[in-house]
């Protein structure tokens, strides 16, 4: 028995020592070198297992020094690999290892150019038979009691996109306990990793193999996005310049029937965030995002934002001259990546894609949303002015954005616009439809950004301009564009100049719509437009078109688009607009015209007053009353009623300007009437009514103290005693009045209203000037029939009859009625009617005369006058021949000798009669007695100041058929 026993026992030991044997050195040593083998027989690179150690008795096996690989250039491999078996996996029916550990860990992972992988091109496997699968087959019993990983090191590089990714890891750390394939079996799972440049890796949770489930948490630390950038820069042609990434969630995986993944808790920080185009242009810069309270469900398809809250973002966007966005045709010109063969280039036509059915979408929650100090930098090149706009800083709040618009969003929205602009919006946001209700104020905003979208229109200069608003808008439909606007507009210190010119064009300090209500397509109203200080210059230029056909730029002709536009346009509800009253604060205008030589200038200040209601919708006219001043202190006043929208149904406009100073009128005076104007005011009342096209107009014009200056040299000037004319219509006060009135029929095309008041000013002046005297008879008269420009003697007199006597009265009333007249008297005689009598009237002086130089020889008394003498008959035969030889110094011809005394006195009287009727000076003596006898009724018996009547050098004429002789008069101005 004891021998047994140690034979037994010995056995023991020998089994025990070939058991050692065996499992110490023999197996360790062939599965080496089987390992060896086979690496060597399947590996494409060197590869190689340095030591196997095995403990048969705690079963517990150790590999050493894993490579694979050429020397220096190991792709895969360990340090060591331990793990150790326990025996209960005899009877549990499943393999149980308490613990697997692998130390340092090595691995190249690399993707080529053309996307295969390295990792599957070291080992060349044999062909294997497929096996058919089998949904009900269970994966083998596995329980690890703990698996470890020490400092691993992963080596990452992909050539696959433009530019080449690469990334380390060199201390890769993780830890399973209690792992196992049995079903709900979970084992605890720790994982970190981190590389030298940064972004580290935080996974913990728990993970179960049947079925494939996880929880836990998941974080990334100041991952830097420059390691992954390529992927989208491929997709997108953005160059990254900075950006770090930190994240972290809490996530639960779920594989057993589809893919259920929820990530909670998620939270994301991006910090900073710089990126570039590619020609190096800066297009974004980041200061902070940060994303939090986040859930992503994927069943679901929803994704849930609690909060995103981000900081300092500076971008750039550009129009380009062919009017696209720099960031458009970024992506526009990304040509599309085909995925790499391996095979020789060949073409291929893909196959086009079944249509796919619109599946469940995906449904994003955004409660709360805080952008802050944004700054946009906004340029466009299409103009040729290039504009730059900055807007900021802006900020952003979107409150429980829902993209499925299960709910509005609220929405505000505060930025400055430019150097000082401020732009605020605030409200609620639905997205299907699209509608909106906002409240938008603007302050500020300065217009003169608009400058370069007007230059090809208008030449123009804005000088100045700020836009304000307080407005709520109401989108209600995008299609078709459905929006009304509520509010009061107001634009501020307005100010722009006439490039060409280099002068103010239009101006004010304040414009406000109040109450404003624009319903889109339909109407525009507002209870009250307010303007204070306006101001506008016209001017008519030298060929006499104006400053405002200077401004407008032509447009090249678009027929296509006219002839297209047009019949849509017609089918449009007129845009209805309604304006409750306007009102002028201390208006101002300037008024020139350059095509009179001196230029005329003149300037309206001081308006103020209020146009009343204007609707285009209804018939009714809007009140209008202004007042103001033309330079500075000629009243004027425009008061009445008009509808702008059909002034030819209905007005009614009464206007007044009171001692406008007519010196600024010289210019015109110059290029029309020839003359300057020294002195004088002008009052103008005008009045024109409208009714159904009819026009009656009214025009009064009272001149003031006219007094032309000196004469203007103009091919333009009318060829009319204008100084004569202006005397004669000048009253006893200095007054010009004349009343124009003009009607007509405005539906005439060739009806105009100036033309004919011209014309009947005209009318007025030449009649004046060609018929002074009936003018001014028809001012005593009232008919203006009367002419009272000649006087009628009968032959050989100077007497005045008395119709020449009650003219001559009325003509010195009517003198005295226009003190700026002047009475000219041409005394006239006529030889064939007045010679003989003045004649016989001297004959007849000779004879007294003669007579009485005898009588005062021979000492007789006489009379005083030579003139008081009658002469005896018996005696002027005597008288006769003396008188004969003294007057004609000649003797009485010698066959006169002959004839009786009677007929040689006649002969003689004819002689002296016929000597005396030719002469000049007798006849120009009567004519000058003629005008004296006038002269002398005028200043005697019609009171008219002498020193008004001249006497004109006297004239011989022609007598009347019934031989009367007119003495004609001449009016004069001073």
């Amino acid at each position: 028995m004891l021998k047994g026993l140690i034979r037994a026992l010995g056995a023991a030991l020998i089994a025990l020592a070939l058991y050692s044997l065996l499992g110490f050195l023999i197996l360790p040593g062939i599965g080496l070198r089987i390992i060896n083998q086979q690496l060597a027989n399947y590996a494409t690179v060197p590869a190689k297992l340095d030591r196997l150690e095995l403990n048969p008795f705690s079963l517990e096996l150790t590999l050493w020094g894993l490579t694979v690989g050429e020397p220096g250039k190991e792709q895969v491999g360990f340090e060591r690999f331990y793990t150790n078996l326990q025996v209960d996996s005899l009877w549990t029916k499943a393999l149980h290892l308490t613990e697997v550990q692998l130390d340092k860990p090595k691995t190249e992972l690399l993707f080529a150019k053309d996307g295969t992988l390295n990792l599957t091109q070291l080992f060349k496997l044999p062909a294997s038979e497929p096996t058919p699968s089998d949904p009900d087959s269970k994966p083998f019993p596995v329980r690890i009691d703990n698996i470890k990983l020490a400092d691993g090191y992963l080596h990452f590089v992909d050539k696959r996109p433009g530019e080449p990714i690469e990334f380390l890891y060199d201390a890769m750390n993780l830890e399973l306990k209690n792992l196992s394939t049995l079903p709900d079996d979970n084992a605890d799972m720790t994982l970190v990793a981190a590389g030298p440049e940064g972004g580290r890796i935080d996974w913990n949770g728990t993970l179960s193999l049947v079925p494939i489930a996880s929880k836990g948490s998941l974080k990334v630390t100041d991952g830097k996005m420059k390691v992954w950038w390529p992927y989208v820069r491929d997709a997108l042609p953005l160059v990254l310049e900075d950006g770090v990434l930190n994240f972290s969630t809490d996530y639960t995986l779920n594989l057993a029937k589809e893919t259920e993944i929820v990530l909670s808790n998620a939270s994301a920080s991006i910090a900073p965030f710089r990126i570039n185009a590619p020609d190096g242009r800066p297009l974004a810069r980041l200061e902070r995002l940060n994303i939090s309270d986040t859930t992503v469900d994927l069943a679901k398809q929803k994704v849930v934002v609690g909060k995103i809250d981000s900081k300092n973002l500076e971008t750039w966007a550009t129009r380009e001259s062919d009017g696209q966005l720099d960031w458009q045709k970024l992506f526009a010109g990304q040509p599309a990546r085909t995925a790499p063969t391996s095979t020789d280039p060949v073409t291929v036509e893909a196959p086009k894609p079944e249509p796919v059915a619109p599946g469940k979408p995906w449904q994003v929650l955004l409660k709360d949303v805080q952008l802050r100090d944004y700054r946009v930098h906004l340029a466009d090149k299409e103009p040729k002015t290039p504009v730059a706009l900055d807007i900021g800083p802006l900020n952003l709040d979107l409150k429980n954005f829902d993209s499925l618009n299960q709910s509005p969003f609220g929405l505000k929205l505060d930025t400055g616009i430019g150097k000082q602009g401020k732009l605020t919006a605030s409200g609620d946001v639905n997205l299907s439809p699209i509608s909106a209700k906002l409240k938008v104020t603007t302050k500020d905003i300065d217009l003169r950004v608009a400058q370069a979208y007007i230059d090809p229109f208008v030449r123009l200069e804005l000088r100045s301009g700020m836009l304000g608003s307080d407005l709520a808008v109401d989108l209600t439909n995008i299609e078709p564009l459905a929006f009304t606007v509520d509010g009061q507009v107001q634009v501020d210190q307005l100010h722009t100049l006439d490039t060409l010119k280099n002068r103010d064009f239009l101006k004010w300090q304040r414009l406000v719509l109040e109450n404003l209500k624009y319903q889109h397509g339909d109407s525009l109203s507002m209870s009250r437009v307010n303007l204070t200080q306006p101001y506008v210059r016209f001017m008519i230029n030298d060929d006499r078109t104006t400053n405002v056909d200077d401004l407008l730029i032509p447009q090249p002709a678009n027929s296509g688009s006219t002839s297209a536009a047009k019949p849509a346009a017609t089918q449009d509800k007129p845009l209805g607009i309604h304006v409750g009253g306007i009102v002028i604060n201390n208006g101002s205008a300037n008024f020139a015209d350059f095509s009179l030589t001196p230029n005329f200038a003149t300037a309206v200040q001081q308006l103020n007053g209020q146009i009343g209601t204007i609707d285009s919708r209804q018939a009714k006219p809007a009140s209008v009353n202004i007042a103001g001043k033309v330079d500075r202190y000629a009243p004027v006043t425009i008061k009445g009623s008009v509808n702008p929208f059909d002034p030819m149904a209905s007005l009614d406009i009464a206007t007044s300007f009171k001692r406008v100073e007519l010196t600024t009128l010289t210019p015109y005076s110059g290029k029309f009437a020839g003359y300057r104007i020294r002195k004088g005011r002008l009052n103008l009342d005008l009045h024109y009514l409208i009714t159904n096209g009819q026009l009656k107009a009214e025009n009064k014009v009272v001149v003031e103290q006219l007094q032309l200056g000196e004469k203007v040299d103009s091919p333009d000037a009318v060829n009319l005693p204008l100084k004569l004319a202006i005397a004669l219509l000048k009253d006893s006060d200095g007054k010009i009045s004349i009343e124009l009135p003009v009607t007509g029929d405005l539906n005439n095309p060739q009806f105009s209203v100036m033309p004919i008041v011209w014309q009947t000013l005209r009318n007025l002046v030449v009649r004046a000037a060609q018929a002074p005297f009936k003018f001014i008879g028809g001012l005593i008269s009232g008919g203006g029939a009367e002419d009272l420009g000649t006087v009628s003697f009968t032959s050989g007199s100077s007497e005045l009859s008395p119709d020449a006597q009650k003219s001559l009265t009325t003509l010195a009333s009517a003198l005295k009625e226009r003190p700026a007249l002047r009475l000219e008297i041409e005394g006239t005689a006529a030889q064939k009617s007045d010679g003989p009598p003045i004649a016989q009237e001297r004959l007849e002086r000779e004879y007294q005369y003669t007579y009485y130089k005898i009588l005062q020889r021979r000492g007789e008394k006489v009379p005083a006058q030579a003139s008081e003498l009658n002469v005896p008959d018996d005696e002027k035969g005597a008288l006769l021949e003396g008188i004969y030889r003294a007057r004609l110094k000649q003797q009485p011809p010698a066959e006169w000798a002959d004839l009786s005394r009677t007929e040689r006195a006649s002969k003689m009287s004819d002689a002296l009669i016929t000597y005396w009727g030719t002469s000049e000076v007798l006849l120009r003596q009567l004519g000058q007695e003629r005008a004296s006898s006038i002269k002398d009724y005028l200043v005697d018996k019609g009171q008219l100041a002498d020193e008004r009547v001249y006497f004109v050098d006297a004239t011989l004429g022609e007598p009347e058929s019934d031989g009367r002789v007119i003495s004609p008069l001449h009016l004069d101005s001073e």
